[in-house]
This record gives structure tokens, C-alpha cells and sequence, in this order.
């Protein structure tokens, strides 16, 4: 089986790291995958290495200065609908919304729903849920969107998670111990939130807490991790700032992880902070638990699905700095439990469910 699995992105975003892992582990059980996405800027390669069983194709996107976010994702779509050259493939897959409106007809994984007021944006997310001709979702929640809000009914798998790599970070290793240490020796105890600083991922809500939970537990600092995106987060990003000035607190904001070093990051935190305001899965925090770390996540329904009793759950900023803080006392009963719900996500079971759903939903166009 030929299958061509489409991402927006060269950068670490959740749906890039799905879109690679998947593309591997498809190519573990036999198909043959080719991934395309745009190469933005300078970028000459994903953010991590790449299978060469999988063959890439990058379209390259050149930066245009002071470029609104609406032309961006507009000019986006149409430099891959002029690159994409659908005839070599039995499946195309698109894993976003610019993805879903460049390729044509496909399958669309839905990872989780957007909110636009621009609307070219609205239009274009309208399109790439209603346009392809199956759909995949990463949670039952999120499904549950979909039928409540268009009355069509995608096909549940849940993400994989590369539970071994977070789990060896952990481990007694010297390597494994050296490679914590580094990170200690330059952070000290903290707290760790992956994702950057926007507000899909809670950041300001975060610092408050944060801000409630130092008054009693003033040792640990507060990291930031990740943060590549289309959109333009400078208004929050200001008021970020804004609110780190009034609340005298100073995070660590590291931008973007080398792929190698993260785990180890994530390892070594005293806690990892989740407190997304709107998820699909919740990937990062399904490392942290391989990694054997305590979790605090928002408490949304697609959480509570996909993390059970492995996880904290906070509905506000008193409730997140509260569990921040229990976190603090180890219970080696939900560590046990979070590494066994992380190490049951495989890959190669997403692999072959999603070898099942080609089968049964083969491209009608050509």
C-alpha cells in the first residue's frame, strides 16, 4: 500500500510528532509511506531524523516579512496544492487543516478543533472537516465534536507514544543520570510545561499558579519548553510578560529542545504542568508519565479519557497550584500506573488500526 501522509510543519508540534511516528511505524508493518510537508524558512529537513524507509518530500516556503497569519495559511495551502502530485498513491492523509485543503479529496485526522474569527480561517477549517471523505480522531472527545457539531462520525485511534526513549531518560543509567544532571545543574528542581508560551496551552494561567505555589514551595523554578507555530501569539505574549512583571516571577522560557535532549528534560522535572484549555490527546503529558513523572493537567473530558487516574486534574488556578504542590509527594502507585497506561499506546498498534481504516476506506478519486 502506497500512502501519503501530509503535514503542515517541519517543526515539532504535536502533529508533526504524530505524523513521523506514525509514518515509521507504517513502514514497519509494511507499506510503503512517503510524508510531505512545507519547509519553512531555511528549514532543509524535519526537526528530528526520519526512517529512510520513509521518503520525505518538502515543499519549500519562503519567509515573507510582516506576512499576516491569514495570508501565510492561505499561501500555505496553495504552495502545497501546487507541489502534492497525488497519482503515486493508494491513501492520502491529511494531518491539518492547511493539509486537508491543499491535497484534495482524503483521509483527515482531526486533532483537535480550532476556533477562527477571520473568515478566510473559519472557511478553511470548515472545509478540511467537512471536504475529506473519512476521518480519523485521536480521542473519542474530540469524535464527539465532530458528531455533535457536523453530524459525521470519524473512527477513533489513539495517538502512539514513544514510551521506551522517556522511560530510558529515567533510568539508572550513567548516561541516563549524566543527561538529568545536565539539565539540573542549569535549572535547579523546576517545573515543566512543553508546549510554549500561547493560549491553547493554559502559559498565563500556569504563571499564576505558579505564582500562588512558590509562596510555599520556593525552590522550584518554572521551564517553559517548545513553542514552534503558524499563528502569531505576540498580543499574549506581551501580556505574558505583562503578568510575570506584576507577579515578580522570572520562568525559564527554552524555545525549542534539541529532539535528543528533551527527554532527559522531561525526566528530570520535579513536576510536568499541562494545562491546555484544549487538547486532543495530550501527548507530551503521555511522555512525562513514561518518563515516570507526576502530572498536572486541566481538567477537560478528552483528559480524563485518555489519562484516567494516571494524572492530577486542576478546573482553575488555586486548584493547579494546589496540585502542583501535592504532586510534590511522590506516589509510586500512580507512577507505576501512568508508565503502564503510556507503555499500552504503541505506535505499531496505531499502525495497524490505521492499516485496518485504509482498507476499509479506499480513495475513490485518482
Amino acid at each position: 500500500m502506497r500512502v501519503a501522509l501530509i503535514t503542515y510543519s517541519t517543526k515539532p508540534r504535536g502533529g508533526v510528532v504524530h505524523t513521523l511516528a506514525l509514518a515509521e511505524a507504517l513502514a514497519d508493518a509494511g507499506a510503503d509511506v512517503t510524508v510531505w510537508s512545507l519547509a519553512r524558512g531555511s528549514d532543509s529537513g524535519f526537526f528530528r531524523r526520519v526512517d529512510p524507509r520513509v521518503r520525505l518530500r518538502l515543499v519549500e516556503f519562503a519567509t515573507i516579512p510582516d506576512e499576516t497569519v491569514t495570508d501565510r495559511i492561505v499561501r500555505s495551502i496553495e504552495t502545497m496544492r501546487r507541489a502534492f502530485d497525488r497519482q503515486h498513491y493508494d491513501i492520502v492523509h491529511a494531518q491539518d487543516c492547511i493539509s486537508a485543503n491543499a491535497v484534495g479529496p482524503c483521509i483527515r485526522t482531526v486533532h483537535h478543533l480550532d476556533e477562527f474569527t477571520t473568515p478566510v480561517l473559519a472557511e478553511c477549517h470548515e472545509k478540511a472537516i467537512v471536504d475529506p471523505y473519512a476521518r480519523i480522531c485521536v480521542s473519542r472527545a474530540v469524535a464527539d465534536e465532530i458528531v455533535d457539531g457536523w453530524d459525521l462520525h470519524p473512527t477513533v485511534i489513539p495517538n502512539g507514544v514513544a514510551a521506551q526513549r522517556f522511560n530510558d531518560a529515567a533510568d539508572d543509567t550513567p548516561d541516563a543520570i549524566a543527561a538529568r544532571e545536565r539539565w539540573r545543574s542549569q535549572l535547579g528542581p523546576y517545573v515543566l510545561a512543553v508546549g510554549g508560551i500561547e493560549p491553547r496551552k493554559g502559559s498565563i494561567d500556569l504563571l499564576d499558579a505558579y505564582a500562588l505555589f512558590q509562596t510555599t514551595h520556593p525552590g522550584l523554578s518554572l521551564v517553559f519548553a517548545g513553542g514552534e507555530t503558524l499563528f502569531d501569539y505576540r498580543d499574549y505574549r506581551a501580556e505574558f510578560d505583562r503578568r510575570r512583571g506584576e507577579l515578580d516571577v522570572t520562568p525559564t522560557v527554552l524555545g525549542t529542545v534539541d529532539d535528543d535532549d528533551l527527554p532527559a528534560l522531561v525526566a528530570a522535572s520535579d513536576v510536568f504542568a499541562f494545562p491546555s484549555t484544549k487538547e486532543g490527546f495530550g501527548l507530551a503529558a503521555m511522555e512525562a508519565l513514561a518518563a515516570g513523572r507526576p502530572v498536572v493537567t486541566r481538567d477537560l473530558p478528552v483528559l480524563r479519557e485518555v489519562f484516567g487516574d494516571s494524572v492530577s486534574y486542576a478546573a482553575d488556578v488555586p486548584q493547579l497550584a494546589d496540585a502542583l504542590a501535592d504532586a510534590l509527594t511522590v506516589d509510586a502507585d500512580r507512577v507505576a500506573s501512568g508508565r503502564r497506561l503510556a507503555e499500552s499506546m504503541t505506535w505499531a498498534a496505531a499502525a495497524r488500526a490505521h492499516l485496518r481504516f485504509y482498507a476499509d476506506h479506499p480513495m475513490a478519486i485518482r
